[in-house]
């Protein structure tokens, strides 16, 4: 009975010694900090800014606004001259537009005048012709009365004594009707198609010609009319660019890049600034990451994409993690851009710095930028009570 005590504390003081020593020699770091990258919303224009009341830790979102600046002299001299060019091409624009309108307002009334003629001559010539071949058919019929005098028209051409009947001189007759109905055919065939005879030089009324003229004065007011509008164009295309620039220029919402945490401001309201001046920093809480330091042994074993557990001080939670970056000794300058700066015992040993998605999630402690914490690279004796409890 003795011997089985004995043998059973052997075994109890042996585990637990092996735990202990386990538990103490397992790779771990001396420290760990949940950590975060800063981001820094700089001015895009020089002016005044007015901040936004906000006090410091308050949460921000994505596009939330943050602050103002304002420049009461920005340069708006190019703006006028674009205004003063579009004022400029608008009235030619209405000016030719009263031009074409009128114009084509009196070419429509030449072209009714102009129907109306041709309607009239083209009666005229008609109503000539018709008797023409009535006094053709009357002569070429013979029925004449004696006393009836059948000398030709006087300008017929034809000799003879004024009041005396040659012989022929019907015939004569007959012919000058003729020549004075193919005449009018002609004239009537040319009217109908347009064109008028027996009008001196011109083949066309002078209302139709008037309007020929104007139809190509309309023609090139038409051209100058689209090169206007054209001009216009260009100009209002100018004129949004500049008046984009110029509202850019003379006044910006700042507006947070990130889901954070307002962090620090570095501009007072009303403060003077420069293009690119600091105005705020914001701690990106989407970019949670946990650095740490180890030993120079622990270093050595350790490798991008190992896995790890991460347990924060205070709690008895154990989160997965992943390395994903290896500092090694003196990695002061990997810390500028982040929330958390290092200790002067971090940069005595080696760097590393872990992801932990879990923790992004955790609505305790996925922004909790400065919590510390353990984190383990080994499996220790204990992991599954952990678990357990866990």
């Amino acid at each position: 009975m003795t011997f089985w005590r004995i043998l059973i504390g052997g075994l109890a003081v042996a585990l637990a010694l092996w735990i202990l020593i386990g538990e103490q020699l397992a790779g771990a770091s001396a420290d760990a900090t949940i950590n975060a990258r800063l981001v820094t919303v700089r001015s895009p224009i020089a002016g005044a800014v007015s901040a936004v009341e906000r006090p410091l830790g308050s949460p921000v979102t994505t596009g939330e606004v943050i602050a103002g600046v304002d420049d009461i002299h920005v340069d708006g001299t190019r703006l006028d001259d674009l205004r003063m060019e579009a004022g400029f091409a608008e009235a030619e624009i209405a000016r030719l537009t009263r031009t074409r309108d009128e114009t084509e307002a009196i070419i429509d009334t030449l072209d009714e005048r102009s129907a109306t003629y041709r309607a009239a001559r083209i009666s005229d010539i008609e109503a000539r012709l018709a008797f023409a071949r009535e006094r053709l058919d009357i002569l070429e019929s013979g029925e004449l009365p004696d006393a009836f005098d059948v000398r030709p028209p006087r300008d017929a051409g034809v000799p003879g004594d004024d009041g005396a009947q040659a012989p022929g001189l019907r015939d004569l007759w007959v012919n000058a009707v003729k020549e004075q109905i193919a005449v009018l055919q002609i004239a009537l065939d040319t009217a109908r198609e347009g064109v008028f005879l027996g009008d001196g030089y011109n083949d066309a009324p002078n209302a139709e010609q008037r309007a020929t003229e104007l139809k190509s004065q309309l023609s090139a007011v038409s051209a100058d009319l689209d090169e206007a509008r054209s001009r216009l164009e260009i100009v209002s295309d100018r004129l949004d660019g500049e008046q984009l620039r110029v509202s850019r220029a003379a006044g910006a919402e700042l507006k947070s890049p990130v889901n954070g945490i307002y962090w620090e401001t570095l501009a007072a309201d009303g403060e003077a600034l420069q293009r690119g001046d600091p105005v705020a920093r914001l701690l990106d809480c989407d970019s949670i990451l946990v650095t740490l330091s180890v030993t120079e042994s622990v270093y050595h074993t350790l490798a991008a994409g190992d896995g790890a557990v991460f347990r924060p001080r205070n709690s008895d939670r154990n989160f997965n993690a992943t390395v994903v970056r290896l500092g090694g000794a003196g990695a002061e300058t990997f810390y500028r851009n982040l929330a958390v700066a290092p200790s002067a015992r971090h940069l005595e040993r080696y760097d590393v710095a872990i992801l932990v998605p879990e923790l992004n999630a955790d609505p305790e402690l996925g922004c909790s930028v400065g919590r510390t914490g353990r984190v383990f690279f080994e499996r220790r004796p204990l992991d599954w009570l952990r678990r357990l409890m866990g």
